[in-house]
Order: C-alpha cells, then sequence, then structure tokens
C-alpha cells in the first residue's frame, strides 16, 4: 500500500502511545481519522479535541459509515495487545481490509525517507527524543514518531520539512524488522517479550536482522558489551569509541564531556539524571555529528531538552516533597532510575510504588525484579497489570514481594495506596511500572501538594 493512496485510517488501540502518533500522522495528512480504545485517557482525549473520532466500546455498530464498507484508500492500523476475539479486529478481517501493524505502516512512512531508527528492550523513547530535540533546536530539522511525550514539544509526534525522519524501532512482536533504516542506534538487548521470542537467543537473532537491514553505505551505533558488530560501540565512563568521560553532578544536573575518534565536546549539560540518561546522549550527539550538526548547537539543545513524560518525570519538587513518575517496567531499567533517584538524594528515604507488568514478564524476572526493589527503603507493590494477557497461576505480586529483603513491604490497592501515602507524607516519592499506575499521578500530587 503506498502511502499517497491512504484516505481513512481506522486505529484499532489508538490510545497506545505509538498508535495515538500514527493517528495524528494521518490527521495531519489530512486523511479522515477514526479509532477505538477500551479506555478513556488523557490522550484519547486530546485526539477527540484535535478532530480525531474515539470510541470505548469495541462493538461494530460504533464504525462510522466511511469505514463500513471497505475500500482500496481504507487503511487499518492495529496493535497487537488487541485481543484476537475484538469485534472491530475481525468485522475489518472478515470484510478483507488492508489491516497492518504500526510497524509495518512506520516501514510505509519511512520508504524514501532517511531513516534513523532506534532499537532496545529500554532507552530507545529517551535517545529517539533526545535526537528529535537535537536535530529539531539545532534548525537541522526532521519528523519523528517517538514512544512517549516529549515534554519539549507535549507530543509523540513531529513534524519537519526536510527529508530525515527518526522513528523508535519496537523489538516487541519483531516488530522492527518492516524497517530499513540509514542510521541505526542499539541503545539495549536485554532479555525481555520472552512470551513471543522464547528464550535470549531468539531476541538477540532479531536485533541482528534489524541491524543487517541498514541500508548499504549507513551507520550502526550500539551500546558497548552488546552482542553486535560492524559499527561504532557507545558509553560513559568504559572505554568506548564514543563515550562520556569526566561525569559529574552539579546543581541537579549531570555534566560530562563527550569524546568520539575525532573530537571532544567539553562540558555538556544533561538535565536527565543518571549514566544511562548520559549512554543515551552520547548515542544522540554521534548521530547529530554524523549528520553535520554544529556541536555548539548540540551542546545548546542537550542544555535545552526537557525529557519525556513518564520517563524519570519530576511531577512534584518543592522544599517538602520530591515525587518522581517512572515507566520503568524491566528490572534493568528499575536498576536505573532507582540508581538514579539515590545518586541524586543520598541522604532522603526513598518510598517506592511498583505496578508489575505482564504476568509472563513478572513469572520470567521475578528474581531481578525483588533484587533491585530491594535497593528502596519502603516498598508498595500494586497488583500485576495484565494488559493483553491472561491470568497464569501462582503469578502474581507477592512472588515479587516474597523475595525482597527489606522490611518495609506491602501490597496495597490503589486505594489503598493513596490512603497511605495521605497518612505517611514521604519526602521522596517514586511511582513506576508500564500499566496504569499513571492514573494515580493527579492524586498523588495533590496529596502531597497539600500535606
Amino acid at each position: 500500500m503506498e502511502l499517497e493512496n491512504i484516505k481513512r485510517v481506522y486505529l484499532i488501540g489508538i490510545g497506545g502511545i505509538g498508535m495515538s502518533g500514527l493517528a495524528r500522522y494521518f490527521k495531519k495528512r489530512g486523511c479522515v481519522v477514526c479509532g477505538y480504545d477500551k479506555t478513556i485517557s488523557p490522550l484519547t482525549s486530546a485526539m477527540r479535541n484535535e478532530g480525531i473520532s474515539v470510541v470505548y466500546q469495541d462493538e461494530e455498530d460504533n464504525l462510522k459509515v466511511s469505514f463500513l464498507e471497505n475500500d482500496p484508500e481504507t487503511l487499518i492500523i492495529y496493535t497487537p495487545a488487541i485481543p484476537k476475539d475484538s469485534k472491530i479486529l475481525n468485522y475489518f478481517r472478515s470484510g478483507g481490509f488492508t489491516l497492518k501493524k504500526r510497524s509495518e505502516v512506520l516501514g510505509i512512512i519511512s520508504k524514501g525517507m532517511y531513516t534513523i531508527a532506534v532499537a532496545g528492550t529500554h532507552g530507545k523513547t529517551t535517545t529517539s527524543s533526545i535526537i528529535a530535540h537535537i536535530l529539531k533546536d539545532s534548525g537541522y530539522d526532521c519528523s519523528a514518531f517517538l514512544g512517549g511525550i516529549a515534554t519539549n514539544y507535549d507530543s509523540n509526534v513531529l513534524f519537519g520539512d526536510n527529508n530525515t525522519m527518526v522513528v523508535e524501532a519496537d523489538e516487541f512482536d519483531r516488530s522492527f524488522l518492516t524497517l530499513y533504516p540509514d542510521v541505526a542506534i542499539v541503545t539495549s538487548m536485554d532479555a525481555d517479550h520472552l512470551d513471543i521470542y522464547g528464550d535470549r537467543s531468539h531476541l538477540v537473532e532479531s536485533f541482528r536482522q534489524f541491524v543487517s537491514q541498514i541500508k548499504e553505505g549507513g551507520r550502526l551505533i550500539f551500546k558497548k558489551g552488546l552482542d553486535l558488530s560492524g559499527g561504532k560501540t557507545y558509553s560513559a565512563n568504559v572505554l568506548a569509541d564514543i563515550q562520556a568521560v569526566n561525569v559529574k553532578v552539579q546543581d541537579g544536573s549531570f555534566y560530562f564531556d563527550f569524546k568520539n575518534e575525532r573530537m571532544v565536546i567539553e562540558n555538556v549539560q544533561l538535565g536527565l539524571p543518571g549514566l544511562h540518561n548520559i549512554e543515551n546522549a552520547v548515542a544522540a550527539i554521534e548521530v547529530a555529528l554524523h549528520l553535520g550538526i554544529d556541536p555548539e548547537k548540540i551542546r545548546k539543545a542537550l542544555a535545552s531538552f526537557l525529557g519525556v513524560k513518564r520517563r524519570f518525570e519530576y511531577i512534584l519538587k518543592d522544599q517538602k516533597h520530591i515525587y518522581i513518575d517512572d515507566y520503568a517496567h524491566h528490572p534493568e531499567e528499575l536498576r536505573a532510575c532507582i540508581q538514579a533517584v539515590k545518586t541524586l538524594y543520598p541522604g532522603k528515604k526513598l518510598t517506592t510504588i511498583f505496578q508489575p507488568h505482564l504476568f509472563t514478564r513478572t513469572r520470567d524476572f521475578a528474581d531481578g525484579f525483588a533484587e533491585v526493589l530491594s535497593m528502596t527503603d519502603e516498598l508498595i507493590m500494586l497488583d500485576i497489570y495484565p494488559a493483553r494477557e491472561l491470568p497464569i497461576e501462582g503469578v502474581n505480586s507477592a512472588m515479587i514481594l516474597d523475595k525482597v529483603s527489606i522490611e518495609a513491604k506491602q501490597i496495597l490497592s490503589k486505594e489503598q495506596t493513596l490512603d497511605y501515602i495521605r497518612m505517611q507524607k514521604p519526602e521522596l516519592l517514586l511511582t513506576v511500572g508500564a500499566g496504569d499506575i499513571d492514573t494515580l499521578i493527579i492524586q498523588l500530587k495533590e496529596i502531597l501538594t497539600n500535606a
């Protein structure tokens, strides 16, 4: 299907961060855009305000007339998280409509564009957002499809006037194999999505296939230590082809010197905390230099980068309380997040609220989650957010909690959590998880603001 032939688009699971980006893109192109999602969210509400029709009941009767009949100009996009018995999905399937996954559509959009693709089991959203911001802020320009809301732009999709596109390449369901990038960055290859891949070796093989699809004359940049070859390695405080050196913390910001085989950029400021974010920034700087962007423009752009919603996002920061929210849902993401909090606030007691995401991930990484969560001072766990999965017997939040070594730990409901925070008024609070834990953010902020 060619991009210029698409006139009507229906998105099943439109409220997802990646899907909403596509919805906004096609709306910008002048297409009729509608979609379904099971729950109302700030993102679906924002899209409705932008003129995108969203329904919340999985019923054929809710489809607009323009989507009832199959047409070669109609595209149906669906997310793998949608249940196989979805009535709307099966209506389109049985009607012979053109159905494509989000990743396939990104492949269609990126065809003929200079594509910078960021892949990795974690780190890809922040890295792709930094790259996009540098390209925008420096005047180089780009379009971008991001896996989170970039705070500088309050959006997950950016529109540019040139031929350059930054895209997050998602390894879930081998989705990134629809992309053929000019530049590829791989941030991590930790075991994840084992419900799809079976074991880590198959995951690694998919990443190798992805990097093999880099266009002739293209560029591969990957984190030092990953089982890849044929590109340039990057790291922070570890010897690599591209690295950050002289890392220091000053007035709540991180500073470092960027160094590659050709040059040094001194005293780069990054408002995002943690060595993992410095690594993300190092990869982004290398991409920008590869495109010929002036080092001083890069330095200026990084200093003004405000981060990504739910990626170490300060919800509240006043004299009495600090509240940070993060999307972390894998043990290594949690480790990086908690270490960053402890580095910035070494003298404060850290209360962490964690919602596990998926039964399979909880089962596969229970020991890893327990080890990392034992780094906090006080732990509250919510029940598992199932997303696309059915329950697995014996797999629950207690599976992790029982293995956590600290004494101050408990499992609470969302309402009980709010009551507990209202009573305890913690000085330093962290919420982490990829499910619907974000529905608590506003209420927690209000509680601490008025405490």
